[in-house]
């Protein structure tokens, strides 16, 4: 039973007891920052606010349990929704369109910081802290404990966002079954090298295809090398624009994000965009690009299951527990928490799992330097319209849910950490084992250079929506992944000449055209076809998570 009573000590006590447990923070210190809540949020007690998210396990603790708790410890209502990651970028975009407090807070992505800063909708939150927030703020919130802050501060050094939860795609594989000393022998008498982890896209290829043609069966099941999703839907165009490019190396050296050039294959100088075309310096449609799809599809076609062509984000991400497949190279650790349920195909009787992660393969266009994955930070953003009094109210709550006092214990439960203290604490190393090298990730430099969409894209909501609909294309095989990618860089052309119209430092300005090989004769992105063939490459895995330090 919850406690009834709400905006005291009581109610602080029996959550911190009975909730809030463990924590990086002593008792004292915990009860300290709950009497900091209280005392806050007194001149709002009785309003009720509205929030939206993600519909992803950290959230719905959030709105199931930490919602309940703030309320009774603050007297703040919260109704805390959860959606589809497309429908928030929706809502967010209708209250910008309309001018209507639709909702007090959003959890949004920080894939939209190129939006946000240039569109002046949306509250500058290290401007906020100082002045209007001050009196809201928590003393004990530490920033400098935040680990994805350099993917919410805009070029112009305010922070926009504060993170929430955060999760990175990896190369998953079954340890167990590349362990396997029949499958090494095998392998390595196949392919002249040794078993393990990928380093590179020929050695994940060759990997897909032992398992799919050569294995075909383990205890009687048809087992697959690789996992993937291609429906024509909003999470195919994330499957792309989640730094698919930047791992197969179309853009620049640079973190968080490639400079000049990013992993969208769009051109900046300075910070406006410029163009996405080769024709105006961009990779977008460049050789690296059309590698990087070809690819994609190429390894959808020959080892995936038949059903993935019909399967979207969440449905993929239910297959790799079936126990059926062998590696996936582009998976979401948002489904760690899911791989980890006892009585799986891919759980040991401990407890302990079968699989791993580790760092991705690189495509053969990728050079050291370059981001090598995505990372998805979900942060906390206040819109510009929202009236002063509820953006406080919602400023509050988004500092409980990631306060000290909450976030570890959010963290063991999501799995998506977002503070430093948590990531190295003790809980974290008791959990290590069963986590499969997710600890080990967020412990390393790898939490730097797996990073979200970047500053270069102006418009996310609206640029988003291209992805899928030109993949798609591609994927049904209506036309080339050449013609798909001319006619995608050419529509992000189009709207970056359209928002050039408006008045803000950073808006686009597209350079003017010239010959493809002007462009591909400059250094950097965008880059000439590399018509060479790669050797594969592996490493075991303690070396392969070693790269990571």
């Amino acid at each position: 039973m919850y406690s009834t009573c709400y905006s005291d000590i009581a109610s602080a006590q029996w959550w911190l007891k009975n909730e809030l447990t463990p924590s990086t923070l002593s008792y004292p210190q915990q009860l300290e920052e709950m009497q900091w809540f209280i005392d806050a949020a007194k001149p709002y007690q009785g309003l009720q606010i509205r929030v939206v998210s993600e519909r992803i396990a950290t959230h719905q603790y959030e709105a199931t349990v930490l919602a309940k708790a703030f309320y009774e410890i603050t007297g703040i209502h919260v109704v805390h929704e959860l959606t589809g990651e497309d429908d928030v970028i929706k809502k967010l975009s209708a209250q910008i369109m309309t001018g209507q407090n639709l909702y007090d807070a959003y959890v949004n992505d920080s894939d939209l910081i190129g939006t946000h800063f240039r569109s002046g909708n949306v509250v500058a939150l290290s401007d906020f802290i100082q002045n209007q927030g001050k009196s809201v703020t928590l003393p004990s919130l530490d920033l400098a404990d935040f680990i994805g802050l350099q993917f919410t501060t805009a070029p112009d050094g305010k922070l926009y966002q504060l993170p929430d939860q955060q999760f990175a795609n990896l190369y998953w594989y079954r340890h167990d079954w590349f362990s396997n000393v029949q499958f090494r022998t095998e392998f390595k008498r196949l392919y002249g090298y040794e078993l393990g982890v990928p380093q590179n896209w020929q050695a994940y290829e060759d990997i897909a295809e032992f398992f799919s043609v050569h294995v075909r069966r383990i205890d009687g099941r048809k087992v697959y090398g690789h996992m993937d999703y291609a429906k024509t839907d909003p999470s195919l165009g994330w499957r792309m624009s989640d730094a698919w490019l930047s791992m197969a190396g179309v853009g620049d050296k640079g973190l968080p994000n490639g400079l000049p050039v990013d992993e969208w294959g769009i051109r900046v100088e300075q910070c406006k965009p410029v163009g996405a075309s080769v024709s105006r310096g961009g990779a977008l449609n460049g050789p690296a690009a059309v590698y990087a799809i070809d690819k994609y599809v190429d390894w959808l076609n020959r080892f995936a299951p038949a059903e993935s062509k019909q399967l979207n984000f969440t449905q993929a991400g239910e297959w790799p527990g079936k126990g059926v497949i062998a590696q996936q190279i582009f998976w979401y650790t948002a489904f760690v928490a899911d791989l980890s349920q006892p009585g799986l195909p891919v759980v040991n009787s401990d407890g302990t799992p079968k699989w791993r992660v580790a760092p991705s393969p690189v495509g053969k266009y990728w050079q050291s330097g370059m981001k090598s994955g995505y990372q998805d930070t979900g942060a906390w953003t206040l819109l510009n319209n929202t009236p002063i009094d509820r953006q406080k109210a919602a400023w509050l709550y988004a500092q409980f849910v990631v306060s000290k006092t909450v976030s570890l214990k959010k963290t063991l439960v999501g799995l998506t950490p977002i503070r430093r203290s948590d990531i190295d604490s003790e809980a974290m190393t008791q959990q290590a084992p069963y986590l499969g090298g997710l600890v080990e990730f967020y412990r390393s430099r790898g939490r730097d250079v797996w990073t979200p969409t970047g500053t270069n894209v102006p418009d996310y909501p609206h640029l988003a929506n291209f992805w899928w609909r030109h993949i798609s294309q591609i994927v049904e095989g209506k036309i080339t992944t050449q013609q798909g990618l001319d006619a995608f860089a050419a529509d992000v052309d189009k709207h970056l000449l359209a928002l050039s119209q408006h008045p803000h430092p950073c808006s686009p300005k597209l350079n003017p055209e010239k010959s493809a090989d002007y462009w591909l004769a400059q250094p950097g992105a965008p880059k000439n076809k590399i018509t060479s063939a790669e050797k594969g490459r592996t490493l075991p895995y303690q070396e392969a998570i070693n790269v990571w330090r």
